[in-house]
């Protein structure tokens, strides 16, 4: 049946976005698919009248961030006629559960499911809308098809979907098995990119390490190598990258390719090899310490980050003093760092959850104290000298000043006389936080 898409033309839409950089690049790709038809995005959640949450299930935090927002949203119906729709991992983990328990959601989508939305939103006999299956390919789409937030750093998707099931981990529920796209695809969006005036880019991936093309086996090294060949783009990132998985090959092609960034999110989640075992991550301390030196070994400028979780069930203070010490002697340039939830259909959550809320709190406060401050000693050792940094844009927080990021993906904020919005600069740094550096234009 022909689908009439006309009714798009009145369709003003606002999509709010919880999560990681995988969730920012659907929403990217869901604002494109409506704009190809029709819609146009609405500068507000006032003036829309489609509103689509895209949605985060790693972390209970979340989840409880989502259902804020959608009460905040059932006050909105209430007064005009907005249709209301929750994409993402939380619509895929609950499905038919999340329209009984928010009667006022209209529609929910998964993750496989985005290239479906014009046609479902087009269908006037659909009352409610329950789109989740499964798909064994990744969905492709047209690269002109994407709404890009910035018109110089992107991000591409190279695999979707997890296989490693760590205990505490929902991703293999919410985002399925892994998948992977032909590297022809990803060859050509990158080079639309390139020729599009792009200067970077982000491959991403619930575990890009595994990637392999279905096309020719070629593995995520031999990718890196080729996309190191398309002109134009300058920078080359990549994440996330499970410790497991990472072999020497990745190291050595990350030293060869001249365009990929001596920078890498390497997420350890424990400093404990019995606490790695309990939460099936693969590898103990000793192994991820390994990656580690060999990383430094062939390039010593390079820029660590990871994940740490606190209060895992088991956890002792022993335990926790061993996360600490790796931090010392690593010295990541940046953490994203969590205290324990039990997630639905994860196998911790069937172990006792026994380190108290107030002892994971205490944790992680100690946690992220020590890592500001091995943050702000290591920026000042910046001060006085030049950087290059790609200008993304003005400061949020002070549009006085042109905000970008170095190699190490740390925040840049500078003055300059003149707009270098979209170019590479050096950067004279003069003063930082713990969390950010600040300099001038050399």
């Amino acid at each position: 049946m022909r689908v009439n898409y006309n009714t798009f033309r009145n369709i003003k839409f606002y999509i709010h976005t919880f999560g990681c950089q995988m969730n920012e690049n659907d929403s990217e790709r869901i604002a494109g698919i409506l704009c190809q038809k029709g819609a146009k995005v609405s500068p507000s959640l006032e003036e829309s009248n489609l509103v689509i949450v895209n949605t985060c299930a790693v972390r209970k935090k979340s989840e409880d961030k989502l259902f804020s927002f959608l009460g905040r949203l059932s006050l909105l119906k209430q007064k005009k006629n907005i249709k209301i729709g929750v994409a993402g991992c939380v619509a895929q983990l609950y499905r038919s559960h999340l329209l009984e328990k928010k009667p006022f959601v209209d529609f929910v989508i998964g993750p496989d499911n985005y290239n479906e939305l014009p046609a479902l939103l087009a269908d006037k006999a659909a009352e409610k809308i329950i789109a989740t299956s499964w798909k064994n390919e990744c969905q492709e789409f047209s690269p002109a098809q994407v709404l890009r937030k910035s018109k110089y750093s992107a991000y591409v998707t190279i695999m979707e979907g997890c296989n490693n099931f760590c205990a505490y981990c929902i991703v293999p529920f919410t985002r399925g098995r892994e998948k992977f796209r032909p590297m022809s695809e990803i060859i050509r969006e990158i080079k639309y990119l390139a020729e599009n005036g792009y200067k970077e880019v982000h491959l991403l991936g619930q575990n890009v390490n595994s990637y392999y093309d279905p096309e020719s086996s070629k593995t995520f090294p031999q990718l890196l190598r080729e996309v190191n060949k398309i002109e134009g783009i300058e920078w080359i990132r990549f994440l996330s990258s499970h410790p497991k998985n990472f072999a020497p090959a990745i190291t050595e092609a990350m030293k060869d390719s001249d365009k990929v960034c001596h920078q890498l999110h390497l997420p350890v989640q424990s400093g404990s090899s019995s606490i790695l075992k309990k939460m099936k991550r693969g590898y103990t301390r000793e192994e991820y310490l390994e990656k580690i030196f060999y990383l430094r070994k062939l390039m010593p400028d390079i820029s660590l980050s990871t994940d740490v979780i606190v209060g895992f069930p088991g956890e002792t203070e022993e335990d926790f003093q061993q996360t600490l010490d790796l931090l010392k002697e690593v010295r990541f340039t940046n953490i994203f760092s969590f205290h324990y939830s039990p997630r639905p259909f994860t196998a911790a959550a069937k172990m006792k959850d026994n380190v108290p809320l107030r002892e994971k709190r205490r944790r992680l406060i100690e946690l992220q104290t020590l890592q500001k401050n091995i943050q702000l000693e290591s920026n000042k050792s910046l001060i006085g000298k030049a950087i290059k940094v790609l200008c993304l844009g003005k400061s949020k927080k002070n549009p006085q000043l042109y905000s970008g990021r170095n190699e190490s993906y740390q925040v840049v904020n500078f003055k300059s006389q003149k707009n270098v919005i979209g170019r590479f600069v050096h950067v004279l740094i003069a003063d930082c936080g713990p969390y950010s550096l600040i300099g001038k234009l050399t």
